[in-house]
């Protein structure tokens, strides 16, 4: 049947609207599997949820800090504000410097012991005495020629070797540290002082030679808190020493070693 007459479309349309049907077709057939399909693929831009936190990196926020303070006190500052090192909370001080700001030698350790901890100074206690007749032993008043300092300005707790994350975000301070003291010579006593100034650690090999950082003479040593459990290694430091009353000399005869 090519053709309907009136009567019959109008009975035909009746018939499909007693059936329910509410739409008219179109002439080509809707594939719905199709439209659903395309209806439930998901968006290729994902949503970011709002005020999602931005990572922080703490390693580039301390390069920030450190480069911008001018001067110790400012740098000093900058250590009391930076808030991503954790071993701060557990801490009673910030154990920043001490000694002669301006001095040519600078001592550098790795982190604060008790003693450190309590009176806010590097090398404090029993440990700091034997550093102060380890001086005076070649001519050199501590107070007065000596600007001494830590790598870690904050106790780890019971006294744990800080984490790789942790010197790495305080390397910067210790780099901009030396900078800002301006000593001709660095002593580093322990693993991760010679990590934060040499780059590198093994402190047993590391010692007896001269070696450079921050385009500084550095002279690894032993740290007397370790001499004081282990007195036989008081030669090594010795030797160490004398290498450092020698190197002294002769800077001021205006030679080289």
């Amino acid at each position: 049947m090519d053709q309907l007459d009136w009567h019959m479309a109008r009975a035909a349309l009746q018939w499909q609207a007693e059936l329910g049907v509410s739409d008219a077709v179109c002439d080509a057939p809707i594939d719905r599997y199709e439209v659903l399909t395309q209806n439930l693929k998901p968006s290729t831009v994902a949503a970011t949820p709002a005020g999602a936190p931005h990572a922080v990196d703490p390693v580039a926020v301390a390069e920030v800090a450190a480069a911008a303070a001018g001067d110790l006190p400012a740098l000093k500052l900058a250590l009391q504000n930076f808030s991503h090192c954790d071993l701060r909370r557990g801490a009673r001080n910030l154990v920043f410097g001490g000694g002669a700001a301006g001095a040519r030698v600078m001592i550098l350790e790795d982190a604060p012991g008790r003693a450190e901890d309590l009176q806010g100074l590097p090398f404090a206690g029993p440990a700091g005495q034997l550093l102060d007749k380890m001086f005076v032993a070649i001519g050199l008043n501590r107070a007065e020629e000596v600007y001494a300092a830590s790598v870690i300005p904050w106790r780890p707790p019971q006294d744990r070797e800080a984490s790789s994350a942790e010197i790495a975000m305080m390397q910067p301070f210790a780099r901009r540290h030396i900078i800002l003291a301006a000593p001709q010579v660095v002593i580093c006593v322990g693993n991760i002082s010679c990590q934060a100034v040499l780059g590198k650690r093994g402190l047993n090999k590391l010692r007896g030679a001269w070696q450079e950082g921050f385009a500084l003479p550095v002279l690894p040593m032993v740290h007397p808190q370790v001499l004081l459990r282990q007195p036989a290694r008081k030669k090594q430091a010795w030797q160490d020493l004398l290498m450092l009353k020698a190197w002294l000399h002769a800077q001021s005869e205006g030679g080289k070693i």
